[in-house]
């Protein structure tokens, strides 16, 4: 099935839009196809203020509709405890969320982005997916992640090579409670290395400290820029650590 076969049956459809990469691609497919669309964005402390940023200037620049919902993540038990299923609650709660706010406005069907890279497999959030009935037309369709890349930019999105980003959640250790301080620094801190130069990495609690991981690219960059992240990073943590092994590029 291609994209333009998907949309003459789904005419009319709510985009779940992060701003990422895959999200922009789908919210920009469904315009060129005619559909009826429109974004909805769910801003909760999980989300970096980046992310909304990005998200409210892709939908202007495609003159698409955008419904930025307000949600209180850290009031669902489940999601604030950080246990294995965390991504599976954090998702109900959104998607459900995220499907009435698009009901209340008349739209029945609501998509997502995940791509066919994406390993579906029992993986939590996919299973909340599944369950709450969310379409995925990109991995339906079989578009793989270099594929919506290379179509983003094609298409001239400024999203094309935007790097994969998990929600800030990810970076308190699993078991660890999630509040709202350590989000708060954790951000703070990527961005801190964000305006340094470093791309494509993760800054993670670990015991009070931040361990940094980052492409292996950039394993120079951090030596030759110690102080600078040590200025921006020391005070909100009790130390800095570097992970010597290098993050994968997604």
């Amino acid at each position: 099935m291609t994209l333009n076969e998907f949309f003459s049956l789904v005419p009319k459809a709510a985009v779940a839009f992060s701003g990422g990469t895959d999200s922009a691609f789908l919210l920009w497919a469904a315009r060129e196809c005619g559909c009826d669309v429109r974004a909805y964005y769910v801003k909760t402390a999980f989300q970096p203020q980046f992310e909304l940023e990005d998200a409210l200037r892709l939908a202007s620049e495609l003159a698409v509709p955008m419904t930025v919902v307000e949600a209180d993540i850290l009031a669902v038990p489940e999601a604030a405890a950080n246990g294995p299923q965390r991504c599976y609650h954090c998702k109900t709660a959104l998607f459900s969320q995220l499907r009435q706010a698009a009901r209340e406005d008349g739209y029945t069907v609501l998509l997502d982005g995940t791509n066919a890279s994406d390993d579906a497999g029992d993986r939590p959030g996919m299973r909340a997916l599944r369950e709450l009935e969310v379409r995925s037309p990109l991995r339906e369709c079989g578009l793989t992640k270099e594929e919506v890349r290379r179509r983003s930019r094609e298409a001239g999105l400024f999203t094309w090579d935007k790097p994969a980003y998990a929600c800030l959640a990810t970076r308190i250790p699993t078991g660890t409670p999630i509040t709202r301080k350590d989000l708060k620094r954790v951000e703070r801190a990527e961005c801190a290395l964000e305006a340094l130069g470093f791309r494509d990495f993760r800054v993670r609690l670990f015991h009070g400290a931040a361990r940094l991981q980052v492409t292996g690219e950039q394993l120079p960059l951090v030596l030759e820029q110690r102080e600078a992240v040590s200025a921006a990073l020391g005070a909100a943590f009790d130390g800095i650590l570097l992970d010597l092994k290098p993050r994968s590029i997604e």
